[in-house]
């Protein structure tokens, strides 16, 4: 017999590439994944994985699978959301992109409670590949999150186009400057956003310019990050939206990428776009305009 948390572990295993980040990503513990992982193969008569090292793959089986599970956890989760709204208001489940500013977020939760006050809201916050997981599962009815994949998966709404600027303390010689250059930086501590859907790019930048720096700070939490800057740690770079009143955000010479937010929804989930719950209408208005 399979059971849901099984088809779970499978599902986890394919979106996040790998046992270890899948066992993080459903809060068990590695072994606790594997053995689920071995119940579901020999429940199903073969492997489902072929291992190697620290990738794995789909064998032909887990390819069969792997459109059946989606449905059946997809199911499951509109079963419980219609379940939900039968006993109180309408609920929307949004995944939230990790490198998008709180205030954002907040403003658009705030603006969703004024278009509709009786409106239930859930937000999931993941990395750009995790929420792409969570709206094929049907975890979330749509992520706020990058759209420029342009995958048949997915139905893509661009709402916000932005770039990225370096994050200086106000006392910072660069402060003053519209544009620095990645060379004179050279002798600055940095701050590395482990999260940052650009880490190699901007990585990249930076060493091609004989940029190597010390790194004072690590940290998965922007917020924090700007925290630290402001205090003088070191400088980072970071999307534009990131804003505060002591931190100056001279733009990067030269290091012109770029990066759109906007909603992503299941390819079969087109009534909700053109239906849109009050958290979509807000991030239409507050992000779109």
């Amino acid at each position: 017999m399979i059971e849901r948390y099984q088809l779970r572990y499978f599902l986890a295993v394919v979106d996040q590439g790998n046992f270890s980040r899948a066992a993080a990503h459903c809060n068990v513990a590695q072994p606790t994944l594997s053995v689920g992982i071995a119940k579901l193969e020999r429940a199903l008569g073969g492997p489902l994985f072929l291992r190697s090292g620290h990738r794995v793959e789909l064998t032909q089986a887990g390819s069969r699978l792997l459109a059946h599970a989606r449905r059946i956890e997809g199911e499951f989760n509109l079963a419980q959301q219609a379940m939900a709204g039968t006993a109180q208001g309408p609920l929307t489940r949004m995944g939230v992109l990790k490198s998008l500013p709180g205030a954002t977020i907040g403003a658009i939760a705030r603006e969703a409670r004024r278009i509709d006050p009786s409106a239930r809201l859930e937000l999931v916050e993941g990395t750009e590949r995790e929420l792409l997981g969570h709206v094929a599962r049907g975890r979330v009815d749509c992520a706020l999150t990058l759209v420029e994949r342009g995958s048949d998966r997915f139905l893509e709404e661009p709402l916000r186009q932005e770039g990225y600027a370096l994050a200086v303390p106000l006392d910072h010689p660069a402060a003053a400057q519209a544009s620095v250059a990645a060379e004179t930086l050279n002798e600055d501590v940095m701050i590395v956003r482990r999260h940052c859907e650009a880490l190699s790019e901007t990585s990249r930048f930076f060493t091609e310019r004989g940029v190597r720096p010390h790194f004072a700070y690590r940290s998965v939490n922007d917020e924090r990050v700007m925290q630290m800057v402001a205090a003088g740690i070191g400088i980072t770079l970071m999307p534009e939206c990131y804003q505060a009143g002591d931190v100056a955000r001279p733009r990067l010479a030269g290091f012109d990428l770029r990066r759109t937010i906007g909603l992503v929804y299941a390819a079969t989930a087109g009534a909700l776009a053109a239906s849109p719950s009050a958290m979509v209408k807000a991030s239409r208005a507050l992000l779109g305009g």
